[in-house]
């Protein structure tokens, strides 16, 4: 797929040397270049031309598929006649389409993979779950653990703080659209059926995701709801600090919501939301040992964080098992082996 960024001043979707000497020349790459989401619509807003020339340019610099924008299905006719582009190029186009169909088995079977059978046998069965779990754990980056304070024992009492701990909605991460979210399970679950009886686990929200609140009902899109307490912040900290009180351990499950991060959610400050920074600063104060458990979908700055809490584990957003894969590397049943693919900041 192309992406929506420029290469020195060129759409990648329009950008020949991108699409066909690197890609294909440089790399060897034998697939199909799709477009994203009406990339080559979007080239215009970059005063690349009009939807006739742009679609041209995409064609001509590499591009095989046009995704929705329908500029490939509108002119490119018009622009074989005016030899903007030629025969030749549509049909290395189709070629390679058809090629990845015929691969797929949609030439026997157009709809192979579509079927109700398949989904009752495929989805959500034990096999798949297990497997979505150790990936999930497998991911994890372990960003700090001073003294060896995990793994976690498991016996004594265990405070889990924090508004994205029994939030199971928000466990499948940005653009889960179509995900079932009744199925996912949240890092209180998790904890729970992973240790039985063996560790009493004490649960607090301890804050809303954010204090503002038309930012919070943004950040939860697609029945993502974070049940947004209406307590005042300092109602809900007392409560964590008295579920705290007697525990071992906090463990502060803290960070992003699922659609803070991801496709047209940017931010200007990249901190742990106010609120939930508050929460971890009295945590802190408490003189008990606090593990972060970070939910993120991208790079923060957590250099206050690094500074003062003693235990990072970072989580990403980790699907419909996160809450068993949480445990499973808390309490040490699988060690975190994830490194970070990107570098994160200072500020």
């Amino acid at each position: 797929m192309a992406s929506f960024n420029e290469v020195d001043g060129i759409p990648a979707t329009g950008n020949k040397w991108l699409l066909t000497d690197v890609l294909r020349t440089q790399w060897g790459f034998k697939g199909f270049v799709v477009t994203d989401y009406t990339g080559i619509n979007e080239m215009m807003d970059h005063g690349m031309g009009d939807l006739q020339m742009v679609a041209a340019l995409a064609k001509k610099a590499g591009v095989d598929m046009d995704m929705v924008g329908e500029g490939f299905l509108l002119t490119l006719k018009k622009s074989l006649t005016e030899g903007k582009v030629t025969l030749q190029d549509i049909e290395v186009a189709c070629r390679r389409i058809l090629e990845a169909k015929y691969k797929l088995g949609l030439f026997d079977d157009p709809y192979k993979y579509c079927k109700e059978e398949r989904a009752k046998t495929e989805i959500f069965t034990d096999a798949s779950r297990a497997e979505a779990r150790k990936i999930a754990a497998d991911c994890f980056v372990l960003l700090k653990n001073q003294n060896n304070l995990l793994p976690l024992k498991k016996m004594g009492t265990i405070a889990l703080v924090g508004p994205l701990a029994d939030n199971k909605e928000n466990m499948p991460g940005t653009w889960s659209v179509a995900a079932n979210f009744s199925k996912a399970t949240s890092i209180l679950k998790g904890l729970q059926e992973v240790v039985g009886k063996d560790v009493k686990i004490k649960y607090s929200k301890g804050s809303n995701l954010i204090s503002d609140a038309k930012y919070e009902e943004r950040a939860g899109m697609f029945n993502k709801s974070l049940g947004r307490d209406n307590r005042t912040d300092e109602e809900m900290i007392k409560e964590a600090l008295e579920v705290s009180k007697d525990a071992d351990v906090i463990v502060a499950a803290l960070g992003e919501s699922a659609e803070m991060s991801g496709e047209s959610s940017s931010r200007t400050d990249l901190n742990i939301p106010d609120t939930q920074k508050k929460l971890l600063a009295e945590l802190l104060k408490t003189g008990k040992p606090v593990v972060l458990v970070l939910l993120t979908g991208r790079p923060l700055t957590i250099k206050w964080e690094n500074e003062n809490v003693p235990a990072i584990l970072n989580v990403w957003f980790a699907g419909s098992e996160a809450g068993y894969a949480v445990a499973d590397v808390l309490f040490g049943d699988v060690v975190p082996s994830g490194k970070l693919t990107t570098t994160w900041p200072q500020n």
